[in-house]
């Protein structure tokens, strides 16, 4: 919103951009195609200011210096915040006037940056530190309206998934009823759009009703996700429809004709927010019978007098946002689905939120790995066509001789690819290899974990960089460690290496894990909840999850059910590799041991391992079941 604010307020204004280009040269980044220039000035303005969030507003000499960081900055001055009108001059005069006052200011910065960027190795953190990070997240619960913390209310769907399997592994009920009030209280809210489908950006109360509109690909991925092992946990039939509905937003309004994925939709059309998918009551009237308005009034909580405040000021709006008190029945779900249709037509006239059509590999990859694991959970094979149809883009686009690029628009790609880039694909690439069994992804699973070691892993102490160094940043490359709005690189890294380690039976992806998880003990240790990815890296090594090999023969009947089976069951992070019974398959190159591992009694056989030891073969989904 203040970035919008800021945009109209002061550079569209002809006195303040003449200021402006007077005394500046000025550069806006789309901080999604550079994150590692956002993630370094943003760091410069929290030493700076304690705090930082955006729209970031940084000054710096030619040489690319930070001296000055802020955030939100008013044309005018106001309540103790100082105003582009006040600021501009007096930066210039200091420019002019005093230099060493920021050769000063730029030799703290730069000491300060670097003391943030330095890690100490400690022990390997134990259960202690998963429990400990669970109970963090536990404590700062809403029990009344689900969620964590007050307003605003981010969905953060990795510390979902956190609680789910640590309720698996503790057999404790409040983590498992935690986090799936938390699916349930999202999906009835105003957060979710309840017409269209797809959550928007986040929360601006506690009860989940009044989002902030922007829609993001990324949040759509992860949410997929979470409402898939949320189902998994519980079958809980809400938590399904959602990942259905889900993956028809994304694939309606997100796809592009190639497979791939956009990155976003506005929150603002016509210069208002959230003018697309708000309603007044008249308006509401004139498109509905009566019987149907009546139904909304009940169920959905729309008033005359509205029920949607401005999210800046609070100020009521006259308009209505939908949202449910509890699911709908049967009946009323038929009901629903006929209002809905007449409301997806009006809103169909509107003019859309502008569309950011730019394709970022990593957020593709994110959505890639949501659509797989859906579709293997629940055996929908338009679902990992449609994974398969982006993957397929991506490499063939976006991976020339062993080179990734980050952001693609108007068919030129650019950027070389980040750590969130590759650590994503990664990920992607063993999603689809365990929702498919074609081990041509798991060979590029492999390849790019190699090419990802050799271009940002810090050999030395441990931990990967943000970016590799063709970045050229001039305060230095970071090693993410806390997970945001997305897992950072390193968690996810954690989790690519153990589940690589696992499946190829290559020690050294454990040796890089033990020494960045020494490398980021403390922040492991003292802050888990905020490393809710790590943390399950953390479950995958003290839990030991469990290692199935399905040895495959191709006229077995049973084949198909046992794969089914061990697909949408709830075994969190289990480690499912493919014996095919083909001598030249790949796999074979990359799994070696699978030769002794072969089909046994003419039929498909299951070998379940777990913490270094293998229970005996069985052949039929009831042993299986026995079994697990």
């Amino acid at each position: 919103h203040w970035c919008h604010v800021m945009e109209h307020e002061s550079f569209e204004d002809s006195e303040i951009a003449s200021m402006m280009n007077q005394a500046f040269v000025n550069i806006k980044v789309d901080r999604e195609e550079r994150p590692d220039l956002d993630q370094m000035y943003m760091t410069v303005c929290q030493m700076l200011n304690g705090q930082g969030g955006w729209p970031l507003t940084i000054i710096m000499t030619p040489e690319k210096e930070p001296f000055f960081a802020g955030t939100y900055i008013p044309k005018e001055a106001r309540y103790n915040r100082i105003g582009l009108r006040q600021l501009i001059p007096g930066i210039t005069g200091v420019w002019k006037n005093e230099p060493a006052k920021i050769t000063k200011a730029i030799e703290k910065i730069r000491e300060g940056y670097s003391r943030s960027q330095q890690f100490e190795s400690g022990v390997f953190p134990g259960t202690e530190a998963i429990d400990f990070a669970a109970e963090q997240l536990q404590q700062n619960y809403d029990a009344d309206y689900g969620g964590f913390g007050s307003a605003p209310k981010f969905p953060t769907p990795h510390n979902l998934m956190f609680l789910f399997r640590q309720w698996h592994y503790s057999k404790d009920e409040r983590f498992k009823r935690s986090a799936s009030e938390t699916l349930t209280a999202m999906r009835l809210g105003g957060i979710w759009d309840q017409v269209g489908y797809g959550f928007h950006r986040y929360s601006t109360d506690r009860e989940w009703l009044l989002p902030h509109f922007e829609k993001m690909l990324y949040d759509q991925a992860l949410m997929m996700m979470a409402y898939t092992e949320g189902w998994q946990a519980t079958q809980n039939p809400l938590f399904k429809q959602t990942v259905y509905e889900i993956a028809e937003y994304v694939n309606r309004d997100l796809r592009s004709e190639a497979g791939y994925f956009y990155s976003a939709e506005d929150a603002d059309s016509e210069g208002e927010e959230g003018k697309f998918y708000t309603w007044s009551h008249a308006e509401l009237t004139s498109s509905l019978p009566e019987e149907e308005m009546e139904f909304l009034e009940e169920y959905f909580n729309i008033s005359k007098e509205g029920n949607f405040n401005d999210e800046a000021t609070g100020a009521p709006t006259g308009q209505n946002i939908l949202w449910l008190d509890i699911p709908l029945g049967s009946a009323e779900t038929s009901r629903w689905h006929a209002i809905r249709a007449t409301l997806t037509s009006v809103r169909n006239t509107r003019i859309r939120p502008l569309l950011d059509d730019k394709m970022l590999t990593d957020w593709n990859a994110l959505m890639i790995s949501a659509l797989a694991r859906s579709g293997a959970v629940f055996d929908e094979s338009d679902f990992i066509q449609s994974a398969e149809k982006a993957y397929q883009f991506v490499l063939h686009t976006m991976l020339e001789n062993e080179v990734l690029y980050h952001r693609y628009r108007d068919d030129e790609r650019a950027i070389h690819a980040f750590a969130d880039d590759y650590a994503f694909l990664i990920q992607a690439s063993i999603d689809l290899y365990e929702a498919t069994f074609n081990s041509e992804y798991l060979k590029q699973a492999v390849a790019l974990n190699d090419h990802f070691i050799d271009r940002f892993y810090d050999a030395e102490v441990g931990g990967f960089y943000s970016s590799s160094d063709e970045a050229d940043l001039v305060l230095g490359a970071q090693k993410p460690v806390f997970d945001g709005a997305v897992p950072s690189a390193n968690s996810m890294a954690l989790v690519n290496l153990l589940r690589l380690g696992k499946i190829t039976g290559n020690t050294h992806y454990d040796e890089l894990v033990e020494q960045t998880g020494k490398l980021f003990s403390s922040e492991l240790i003292r802050s888990g909840s905020s490393i809710t990815m790590g943390m399950m890296a953390l479950q995958f090594i003290h839990h030991s999850p469990k290692e199935i090999i399905v040895a495959e023969n191709a006229a077995s009947q049973s084949s198909a059910e046992i794969i089914r089976y061990l697909r949408s069951a709830y075994l969190p992070q289990k480690v499912l590799v493919h014996n095919p019974g083909v001598e030249k398959d790949p796999i074979f190159t990359l799994c070696n041991y699978l030769t002794h591992n072969p089909a046994l009694n003419d039929d498909t056989t299951i070998y379940v391992c777990r913490n270094y030891s293998c229970e005996k073969p069985v052949n039929s989904l009831s042993a299986l079941k026995e079994l697990l």
